[in-house]
């Protein structure tokens, strides 16, 4: 397999503000995400990198969400339940009341996707939010979610495509200041290659964004151009959303079976060889 470590690191994005069409791509890449995190059960999932820290999931069954990043993030913000709360009437309450804030910040943890300060078997569900475009060793990141994540657990991994108008401007001489030439634009072959090494079972992909998100697609020449490519060339979208699971096959003893005793009958030695006399 084809190493994938970079000596230089690439410029980390802060926000999805960093981009272009920052705004634009987080929400069609959350509108996925909220789709494939109301799948995943358990206690703890974590939201890996500076750009899922932005995906809110407010439709998860996971009340634990965890939000690491190589720095604070300020938008870490998702929006609470607003069911009435219960009061203690001793200390003056009258029952019920509403919660007292309707947004709420999640817990943080502040450090690198490919040091995860979590035991092992103990992470349901992980969001790596085109974390992998912008990591030196993206191996290195995996192998880490790999020995977290349940054997159950879920992944979910969106990605910049190559084989895109984003992927040829990439390699354009065009806003070369932009975020966007430092991405790595693995393909989602590649990722989900990477995935089956490790055990996980790649359960659903979906295509979304046809334009070459440098620029902010505002001629009607733009969206006919997007809707063609959407309706007969859905692989050169430019991003691609991946949802795998943790498969692992439990080893089983296998009994040994009980060996059959030789039986041997006594026989002459007259029954085995002829007389001259019979002859």
């Amino acid at each position: 397999m084809r190493s994938a470590f970079r000596p230089k690191s690439p410029r980390y994005p802060h926000s999805w503000d960093d981009f272009p069409a920052g705004e634009h791509i987080r929400d069609t890449i959350s509108e996925v995400c909220e789709e494939y995190a109301q799948r995943i059960f358990g206690y703890h999932f974590v939201k890996l990198g500076s750009l899922s820290a932005s995906i809110p999931l407010t439709q998860s069954p996971i009340r634990n969400i965890i939000t690491q990043a190589p720095h604070c993030v300020s938008d870490n913000i998702v929006e609470a339940n607003t069911k009435p709360v219960a009061v203690n009437e001793n200390d003056g309450g009258q029952g019920y009341r509403s919660s007292p804030s309707k947004y709420l910040t999640t817990p943080q943890v502040i450090g690198q996707s490919h040091v995860l300060p979590y035991s092992e078997n103990s992470i349901d569900g992980f969001l790596l939010a085109n974390e992998l475009d912008f990591a030196q060793d993206p191996h290195e990141i995996l192998r880490e979610v790999d020995r977290v994540v349940t054997q159950s657990g879920y992944v979910i991994i969106s990605g910049f495509n190559p084989l895109s108008l984003a992927g040829i401007g990439k390699f354009l001489p065009v806003k070369r200041n932009n975020i966007l030439h430092d991405a790595r634009f693995f393909t989602s072959y590649r990722i989900k290659d990477w995935l089956q090494l490790l055990g996980f079972e790649i359960v659903e992909q979906r295509q979304v964004m046809f334009s070459t998100l440098f620029f902010q697609p505002k001629s009607k020449y733009a969206l006919t151009l997007q809707r063609y490519l959407a309706e007969y060339l859905p692989w050169c979208s430019a991003v691609y959303v991946i949802l795998a699971r943790k498969r692992e096959v439990p080893m089983t003893t296998i009994s040994l079976k009980r060996k059959a005793k030789p039986q041997f009958s006594p026989m002459g030695a007259s029954a085995r060889t002829p007389s001259l006399r019979q002859r």
